[in-house]
């Protein structure tokens, strides 16, 4: 089975090819296009056959011209027909807590999440929608990032309001599910014992994971919720938000903007939401200092937190943009936490990869690749087999 998996985001699309044959996946291709609607993009795809990416610098001015693109670079390969089509989706609401087949009906259910996740889902169901027009008869299945938290206990996943809120699906959803998984799939899952898993990139995630399975986690209702990320807030006092309607002038659209689009890094900084950006400049930018030195705080703080509801720490992972590539980033989270046996090797962190702590570390700390497209190809597979 020949699986084609397509993972939009609001201004990106990742995409890959893999072949699943009975528990044998096999990447055959992989490639994102980058800045789509911004000025400056880009496109690049690679085969794991070659050595270098196949690159091109353009605008994208949507996720239309994204997806025929990157489709129009697959197209270029020698690669065998593809079998089904394996879609990222972010949110699943309470009605969907596993990968389904798209039909009519699932797709309307979808429009009707929108509300939950303004910036990912528009794009998703964008993608599904093109590449049903582009490939009208193979099958479609969505793999949803909230599924992975479904089963959560209850007293993680509800919100301290009242019960017919929580009937009308008011609580706490959890994504980059499928991220997740990917972690807990390159390890022996029911191994893990206590672990923190720490998904930093734009979006930025935690979950606290017993014995491979997840009891609480950062992000709640909607995507903007837990830690600062570099462009969204993250949790805020509900009372900042009553302040602004009623003396700052803000509807729900200015709340929306300001909290998934100018928060984060990138308004503490005042600069940028780029990591990367905001560490070049730490040593003469004040502001681009606070801004990281907040970021790793709230993180800091929030595996105090879910060291407390684990009953302590056996393995802390990084992963996703940020957790596999920023060195100093992962040493200033863990300064500070040798209460909970954490002990950084310095030359270890500076490889960006498998174990980062010292042989003495009673908590082990890893730095681990995701792989949401392999995850998607499981998945989809596995469904269209059953």
């Amino acid at each position: 089975m020949h699986i084609l998996c397509l993972n939009s985001g609001s201004s990106s699309l990742k995409f890959a090819v893999y072949r699943c044959d009975n528990g044998d996946d096999v990447e055959l291709a992989r490639g994102a296009v980058e800045g789509i609607s911004q000025e400056h993009g880009r496109l690049w795809i690679q085969q794991p056959k070659d050595s270098q990416r196949q690159e091109s610098q353009r605008s994208f001015v949507s996720h239309q011209a994204a997806f025929e693109a990157a489709m129009d670079s697959l197209a270029t390969l020698e690669l065998p027909a593809f079998s089904v089509i394996g879609h990222r989706v972010v949110h699943g609401g309470d009605q969907f807590d596993g990968p389904t087949r798209i039909d009519p009906q699932v797709l309307g259910t979808l429009r009707t999440l929108v509300r939950f996740a303004p910036l990912h889902l528009p794009p998703q169901i964008a993608m599904i929608e093109l590449a049903q027009q582009r490939f009208s008869e193979l099958p479609q299945v969505a793999c949803f990032d909230t599924a992975f938290f479904r089963h959560m206990p209850e007293l993680a996943q509800r919100y301290p309001l009242p019960r017919f809120l929580w009937d009308a699906g008011v609580r706490r959803y959890g994504f980059h599910g499928l991220s997740y998984e990917s972690i807990l799939a390159s390890h022996h899952a029911a191994r893990l014992g206590r672990t923190i898993i720490a998904h930093l990139g734009n979006g930025c995630s935690m979950t606290a994971v017993q014995d491979g399975r997840p009891v609480n986690t950062t992000m709640g209702f909607t995507p903007a919720g837990g830690l600062m990320m570099s462009t969204r807030s993250g949790d805020l006092d509900p009372g900042v938000l009553i302040y602004l309607m009623d003396h700052q002038g803000y509807g729900p659209r200015d709340i929306e903007r300001l909290v998934h689009q100018e928060s984060g890094l990138k308004g503490v900084s005042g600069l940028s939401g780029d990591m990367q950006t905001l560490l070049s400049v730490r040593g003469d930018n004040p502001q681009a200092a606070l801004a990281i030195d907040m970021f790793c705080d709230s993180i800091r703080q929030q595996i105090g937190a879910f060291a407390a509801v684990l009953g302590g720490l056996d393995r802390l992972i990084f992963t996703a943009g940020i957790g596999e590539r920023a060195v100093l980033v992962r040493r200033d989270i863990c300064h500070g936490l040798n209460h909970l046996g954490i002990a950084l090797d310095e030359a270890a962190n500076a490889a960006n990869s498998g174990r980062i702590s010292t042989a003495q570390s009673t908590c082990a700390v890893e730095v681990v690749s995701t792989n949401e497209e392999l995850m998607i190809a499981r998945h989809s597979a596995a469904f269209s087999a059953a």
